[in-house]
């Protein structure tokens, strides 16, 4: 009888929503920027988790601090006591945004999500929320409520939370507008949602990607978010950014909205926050979280020890030099990815902050290309180059290498990408 793999044996054991993934790769060991199967085989993780081990794979030092802390403490429950790795990380963050901020553990991107939209609505007393299209924000039902980048994540459980509207976000790729006519275009949606929906004096909170992930990896123009701020600022809507993907250090800052100097007034942050180890955090000004009062929100697991020391740890590496290198290196990237896309008719966009990058593929007569994305993936990862897809049409590939990928890494991922358009499409146009 044949031995099963990992992933047989997880369809045994758990559902298609758990087994029905991205690969099938039976993962045992990763290190840096790379994975190892179970046969041995070395993969280039340019997926890192899903934005998640912005550090690289094990990283040493990231390490050697959770070990540390596991030595002390691994749970005491944050609602109980205090504990020096949980309340130091807090420091930490609030002095990195110049201490206007205030900051609240919890565990995942979701869980943040929905935090965030409790405090906006508990500090305002106003029931509305606007989103927009394409959004990702989770799989729980309030932040799936507040998501528009599939119908397939809010299948068969509507209702959702009630109040809450979708505008459009600037796509200058596919509108063909200026960054001025899109800008415009996407602000008069939310001008129509409170003329025909919801008052703006009803509204909580705008929440939005700084930088749309799933969506497509899409860059706003600054003029948007600029504009956005103004209208949140006028009629006292709080504005939320979600930068559980952007965040720590992803698209060569700090918080993605410091590329654009647009302030929120709260922030989601998760997934690079501790280099793989569950954290996840609200982030709010100081005169809006202090309206959140003692037993209007909590949870056991949030701000874990162990967890907030690999933080600790995630944010010392990131200010000291792996913020620099994934601008350094994205600025690489995109360029060699434009000199790609001078040879393959087939790639129509690269765009991106830092090491957030997206290349969108389109047919000859325009339309997404889904497939060569397919393909693309599948072939590069037979070469050992692991990518994921996004978009609503899944006709981008998202680039997310560890912050701390270099040069040989990145050429690398595109000789691979070179190879794998030579075996899927025409020859190159020199």
């Amino acid at each position: 009888m044949a031995v099963k793999g990992l992933y047989e044996r997880a369809c045994d054991v758990m559902p298609p929503v758990a087994t029905k993934r991205a690969t099938q790769l039976s993962i045992v060991k990763g290190k840096g920027a790379y994975l190892w199967d179970a046969d041995g085989k070395k993969y280039l993780d340019f997926a890192s988790g899903i934005g998640v081990t912005n550090m690289g794979h094990n990283h040493p030092y990231v390490l050697e601090k959770a070990r540390e802390q596991m030595e002390k403490l691994v749970h005491a429950g944050h609602n109980v006591v205090f504990y020096p790795s949980y309340v130091e990380l807090a420091e930490k963050i609030s002095e990195s945004l110049d201490n206007e901020y205030k900051v609240y553990f919890s565990n995942s991107g979701a869980e943040a999500v929905e935090g965030a939209i409790k405090l906006a609505k508990w500090a305002t007393k106003r029931p509305g929320i606007i989103s927009f299209k394409r959004s990702f924000h989770g799989r729980t039902m309030g932040a799936a409520t507040v998501t528009a980048s599939s119908s397939l994540y809010r299948r068969e459980y509507e209702g959702l939370l009630p109040s809450v509207y979708y505008a459009e976000y600037p796509y200058t790729f596919r509108s063909r507008l200026s960054e001025e006519e899109e800008t415009e275009r996407c602000i008069q949606s939310i001008k129509d949602i409170f003329h025909y929906l919801i008052a703006p004096e009803k509204v909580a909170a705008i929440i939005m990607e700084p930088v749309q992930g799933e969506g497509g990896y899409i860059v706003p123009p600054k003029i948007f978010l600029e504009k956005v701020r103004r209208i949140c600022s006028e009629h006292g809507i709080l504005l939320i950014f979600d930068e559980v993907q952007s965040g720590f250090g992803r698209t060569g800052q700090l918080f993605a909205w410091q590329n654009f100097d647009v302030k929120p007034d709260i922030m989601c942050t998760a997934k690079g926050i501790a280099n793989g180890f569950p954290l996840s955090a609200v982030i709010g000004k100081k005169e809006v979280m202090d309206l959140w009062t003692a037993g209007a929100h909590g949870g056991t697991f949030g701000g874990n020890p162990i967890s907030c020391a690999a933080g600790l740890a995630v944010l010392e590496l990131l200010q000291n030099g792996v913020i620099d290198n994934a601008q350094k290196m994205g600025h690489y990237f995109k360029k060699q990815l434009a000199k790609l896309a001078a040879s393959y008719p087939v790639i129509k966009d690269v765009r991106g902050l830092g090491l957030m990058i997206g290349m969108e593929c389109m047919t000859e007569d325009g339309k997404p290309d889904s497939q060569i994305i397919a393909k693309l993936r599948e072939t590069a990862l037979k070469k050992g180059l692991l990518l994921l897809s996004c978009g609503v049409d899944k006709n981008v590939i998202r680039f997310i290498p560890p912050l701390v990928v270099t040069k040989e890494e990145i050429d690398f991922a595109i000789s691979v990408l070179e190879e794998s358009f030579e075996e899927i499409t025409a020859k190159p146009v020199h």
